[in-house]
This record gives structure tokens, sequence and C-alpha cells, in this order.
């Protein structure tokens, strides 16, 4: 993971140097900023979720039943982000992380959902916090989804075996074999100050990740 090389190949496929090095790929959000792509408050915030508390506290059922809470440390995990190559929640360390794990690529919601974090990216690194996404979709499939999408942070596979970082985050809908649309801050410390868990229909948006990192930052 720390070949500086390999890590400048696949930046425009993964999004993982910007995982690493915040600042290593500022330039191409100015970039992508200059073709107009704005950003308005109603898109970047649609169906904001409450930022004080777990969706998990409090609640038997629904979705998010079994997430993980606050205070919880979580749970270390090394998937793949290319066929060969793969990132760790360790090697974040020293840095807010969020972590958001969704259904699947190339699905309506999770398309909209992941192209409002590549463009609330630069608000994001304001805090330095890393981004990486978790699906159960193999490598092969997030970097196509990447391509076509131009996201600028790394997509997980929780492939094989299946899911099983999603079950340890209490974040695996069995029935359907996918991950929860699913949330988390992570301080840099490695516990969890925030989590939610979104309808897997709806999109959460930004708001509820970006007051966590405000508060973590106080």
């Amino acid at each position: 993971m720390h070949d500086p090389n390999f890590e400048h190949a696949i930046l425009t496929t993964t999004g993982l140097v910007d995982a690493l090095h915040p600042n290593a790929v500022a330039a191409s959000h100015t970039e992508t900023e200059g073709k107009g792509e704005s950003m308005t408050m109603d898109k970047a915030f649609p169906q904001s979720p409450p930022s004080n508390r777990s969706e998990s506290e409090g609640s038997s059922h629904g979705p998010g039943a079994g997430l993980l809470a606050s205070g919880e440390l979580a749970p270390d995990f090394n998937l793949k982000v290319t066929p060969d190559q793969t990132l760790s929640l360790s090697d974040l360390r020293g840095r807010p992380v969020i972590l958001a794990f969704y259904p699947a690529d190339w699905s309506p919601v999770c398309g909209d959902q992941m192209g409002l974090y590549n463009e609330v990216l630069p608000e994001f690194r304001k805090f330095g916090a890393a981004l990486p996404c978790i699906s159960v979709d193999g490598p092969c499939c997030h970097r196509a989804f990447a391509e076509a999408r131009r996201l600028h942070f790394p997509l997980l596979a929780d492939f094989e075996p299946k899911g099983m970082v999603a079950r340890r985050y209490g974040a695996y809908r069995t029935k359907e074999g996918v991950s929860e649309r699913a949330l988390f801050v992570v301080d840099k410390n490695g516990t969890i100050r925030w989590s939610y868990c979104s309808p897997v229909a709806v999109n959460p948006g930004a708001e509820g990740i970006l007051q966590a990192l405000e508060d973590l930052a106080k």
C-alpha cells in the first residue's frame, strides 16, 4: 500500500491516493469545478439524517437495528481496491474516516449518492477526512463504476467472503445479500463517533456527515 508509483498510477480510477494523501489531488476538483458542475444546497443535503445519535440507539427493528454505535471501536478490515491491491482501515489511522456502505454499483440511488460525495469531497477534505466506500461488488465492477462516474475516492470490494465487513458493522442485508445504506464517522484513533442507516431507497445526503466531522473537530 505504500508504493508511491502504484498510488499515482491508480489515481483517476480508484481514488486511493486521495484516501491516503488528501492534498495530492486537489487540482482534479478545481478542474471539475471549472466545468460548471456547481453544487446547490438542496442537492448536497437531501434527506439529512440526525447527527447526534446512531440510528441503532433505542431501536430494535427497522434499518440499522444492529448498526455499530458511537463509542464502539471500528473493526479493522483489509479489502481490495483493485484486483491486486488493498486498503485497510488501519492505513488511515491518525485522521477522520467516513465509511459509506452502499448496496450496489450502478443502481440509481447509489449512483446519485456517490456522485454527491464526489462533489462534496472538498468539504470533507477540510477536516482531513478520508472517504472509503464499501459494497459487495467486486474490484473490477468498482473500477468500471468509478471510471464512469469519475470518482476521486476508493471503492472497496466486500466481495469474498461476501459482506464480511458489512456484517461486522451491523450493516448487511442478509435477505438481499447486499450492504445497508449505512454511514460511519470514525475518529483518528479508530473509534466510531457517529453512525446512521438510511432506508435503502433513500440517498442519505452529506449533512449528517459534515455535522459529525464538525463535532469531531471541536
